[in-house]
């Protein structure tokens, strides 16, 4: 019982940002019925069995899109679903007789929500591309690296997740909570390079206010010296991020730094070279462990980089039980967490497992189910 019980989503399967933008609302408690492809090699590749995450929490039905009874059978249920999430190619849904005139018309209140890298419209729409693409046009890269070398960023997190599914999951609640107003469904056209670039909007405010310069690895948030990662003596790496003064101030007395001249100007960025080199040296002399031992903890913004096997079993990350392995699968526990309608966790479905059930409650004969299924 979710905080999100009694919303029914149509999830049209696909790959990346919509399949998590659906996970994430199958965890807040949404009926999520997830129409899988029957078969075939593509469909291979799009189901991870038990490891597929992405799928925890919905129901699988399994049809032939190409088949016009699997199209009615899903306009079927569309007619009782209060979102559809798609994330085909401008103009797919539309040759499969799914697109949105064709679902509002047989469900004015419905939310569909369209999920793509470069959008509905515009020279890019019918181009190929992934999440780092997007990023690299939308801005969104420029920062992630040092100066001088290539931009890097974590894979699917800035733009498939963070600008993709996100904003698609933000887009279509908000549509639902229109609809209970205005009675009127709409499309949600959420593109990564849209998301993506939104997500610059903190950064670019510093740049604004002079603090972060275009020039990568130069600025207040990515070049000075206590907003880095550093090498420990035993491969492994820390994080530290002191920016205000306070913390900064701990950070140089607890690491025995504090009357070095060197550091009386740590906001003059001609330092920050000097510092950093500084700084790298001092913690490629202890191995990680010692730097844990100093300086988790306290005021300093230090953490340890830890693998996600490692988070699981952190003190900290395990007394929130942020991580766990259900039937050996190292996984994430749904967020935000709610105080009177907590996630939950479902089990991965295998494909088409809940064909039959779905089907009948949307009112097909047996024997158009078993012809379909």
């Amino acid at each position: 019982m979710g905080v999100l019980d009694g919303v029914r989503i149509i999830e049209i399967a696909g790959i990346g940002p919509g399949p998590f933008c659906g996970m994430l609302l199958a965890d807040m408690g949404a009926e999520v019925i997830l129409v899988e492809r029957v078969g075939g090699k593509g469909a291979e590749m799009l189901n991870l069995g038990k490891h597929s995450i992405v799928n925890r929490g919905k129901q699988s039905v399994a049809l032939d899109l190409k088949d016009p009874a699997a199209i009615e059978a899903v306009l079927r249920l569309i007619e009782g679903a209060d979102a559809l999430i798609e994330g085909m190619r401008p103009g797919v849904m539309e040759r499969l007789g799914l697109g949105p005139e064709v679902c509002l018309a047989r469900n004015p209140r419905l939310v569909y929500g369209r999920m793509t890298g470069w959008g509905q419209q515009g020279p890019l729409a019918q181009a190929a591309g992934h999440d780092l693409n997007y990023i690299a046009l939308s801005g969104a890269l420029w920062f992630s690296g040092e100066a001088g070398e290539p931009p890097m960023a974590p894979p699917t997190l800035v733009g498939d997740l963070g600008g993709g599914a996100l904003y698609l999951a933000m887009g279509i609640l908000a549509g639902i909570l229109n609809v209970s107003t205005h009675g009127v469904g709409q499309v949600v056209d959420a593109a990564i390079v849209d998301g993506s670039a939104n997500l610059m909007n903190l950064l670019l405010s510093a740049h604004s206010a002079g603090q972060q310069p275009l020039e990568r690895g130069c600025g207040l948030l990515d070049g000075a010296h206590w907003g880095r990662t550093y090498a420990c003596a035993d491969g492994l790496f820390v994080s530290v991020q002191a920016l205000e003064p306070q913390f900064n101030t701990l950070l140089f007395n607890k690491l025995g730094l504090g009357d070095d001249p060197d550091f009386k100007t740590p906001y003059d960025p001609r330092q920050w070279g000097t510092l950093r080199e500084r700084l790298a040296a001092m913690f490629a002399s202890q191995p990680r462990q010692h730097w844990i031992d100093l300086l988790e903890g306290s005021d300093a913004c230090f953490a340890p980089v830890l693998t996600p096997a490692e988070a699981l079993s952190h003190p900290h990350m395990a007394a929130r039980e942020v991580y766990s392995r259900p039937n050996g699968v190292l996984q994430a526990a749904p967020a935000p967490r709610f105080s009177a309608t907590p996630s939950s966790m479902g089990a991965v479905p295998r494909r088409g497992e809940h064909s039959a059930q779905v089907l009948r409650k949307a009112g097909l004969s047996e024997e158009q189910i078993q012809e379909l299924i």
